[in-house]
């Protein structure tokens, strides 16, 4: 895949490279080329002009690589010794992050790499760390691109086998039916449940029924990871070919592992940058389920974007659960003063349960932030 950004052609694939060449390119001024395998191709290299190219830890001849870089054009050699694809074109998947899991939960990528960004602070580790989030960055909004996402907001806590859970799976299979993407933080609890709902929005409620009983043997990922991932790959297994959605979980939350249901992971390293992210691409608006800080932080996150947007950009803002928003944790009252006589005055709501959301983003046309 290749993208063109103004003066900028982002190359993916060595498909893509011998196209471009053979259609006649000659200056790859601007060119920023990713994880390409360009040995072999020394002499379409030494055919153009390179001065300003960008080659991000492809694979070169050691002359072309001389070359190309005598001719002005930079190379970014892959960082030794980590355990990521700093310059990765793709998003993960649940099967890449737990490879390894039938050792122990502690031998897979996901663990690997949350133990290495626990170590002191090094320029390298931040090199790697900035490189690989921008890397992520950049393969989420091509994965987004043309989708109408809902981004399903909730708490970490919220155990398998709840009633609360099940409801937040149905309402993500709803969402989906409706020609929606579901995206969450790509955790446990909702956020499980909601990637679990999208998975499973095209099988019969029945199916969904018998999942949710599955995965109640195993209620949290305390004490065991491994345990807690293996009844969501049973699940996976049982129905294989589940409905696209969405997870941006962050290695910042190492104690959180990520669920076996989105089918598309954008794990970032830096928090702000993911939530930064998650709420950008939710251009369908947001549900928040009942949760704790960090679903409280998202709230007013959103609530800041909606602030400043103008008419064009203003997204749904769904609260599920009025109890928990006007007394546990009284964000609503806050929510309408500061919506007060802003745009966004039409597009914050309070409902009691999830069975209500779906009308509600279904009034609304798509938007973009």
């Amino acid at each position: 895949m290749s993208k063109r950004l103004g003066s900028t052609v982002e190359v993916e694939s060595v498909e893509e490279f011998d196209t471009r060449i053979a259609d006649g390119a000659i200056d790859l001024s601007g060119w920023h080329l990713q994880g390409l395998d360009l040995r072999g191709r020394g002499h379409a290299l030494r055919s153009v002009e390179v001065a300003g190219a960008l080659f991000l830890d492809c694979e070169l001849d050691p002359g072309d690589e001389v070359s190309i870089q005598a001719r002005g054009a930079l190379v970014f050699p892959a960082v030794p010794g980590v355990p990521v694809d700093s310059y990765r074109a793709t998003l993960y998947d649940a099967e890449e992050l737990y490879e390894g899991m039938d050792a122990s939960y502690e031998a897979t990528l996901d663990a690997r790499v949350y133990a290495w960004s626990q170590q002191e602070r090094s320029l390298d580790l931040t090199l790697t760390k900035a490189l690989h989030d921008h890397s992520i960055d950049d393969a989420l909004l091509a994965a987004v691109e043309g989708r109408r996402v809902v981004g399903v907001m909730g708490g970490h806590a919220l155990v398998r086998g709840s009633v609360e859970y099940a409801a937040a799976a149905r309402l993500a299979a709803e969402l989906t039916r409706a020609g929606l993407t579901v995206a969450t933080g790509g955790g446990p609890g909702a956020m499980e449940a909601a990637n679990l709902g999208a998975y499973l929005a095209h099988r019969s409620p029945g199916n969904l029924e018998e999942a949710l009983e599955m995965l109640a043997a195993v209620p949290s990922f305390a004490p065991s990871v491994r345990a807690w991932a293996r009844a969501a790959f049973d699940v996976r297994e049982r129905w294989p070919d589940g409905a696209e959605s969405l997870g941006v979980p962050t290695w910042h939350y190492g104690h959180e592992p990520p669920n076996a249901f989105a089918t598309q992971v954008a794990k970032y390293f830096r928090n702000a940058v993911r939530e930064a992210v998650l709420l950008r691409v939710a251009t369908a608006g947001i549900v928040f389920l009942p949760g704790a800080a960090g679903t409280t932080q998202e709230v007013f996150q959103d609530a800041c974007e909606n602030y400043y947007a103008d008419a064009s950009s203003v997204a749904p803002m769904v609260l599920v659960g009025r109890e928990h928003w006007t007394e546990r944790l009284p964000v609503w009252p806050l929510l309408t003063a500061l919506a007060g006589d802003r745009l966004m005055a039409s597009h914050v709501h309070l409902v009691e349960d999830v069975d209500e959301v779906p009308s509600i983003l279904g009034g609304h046309g798509e938007s973009a932030r």
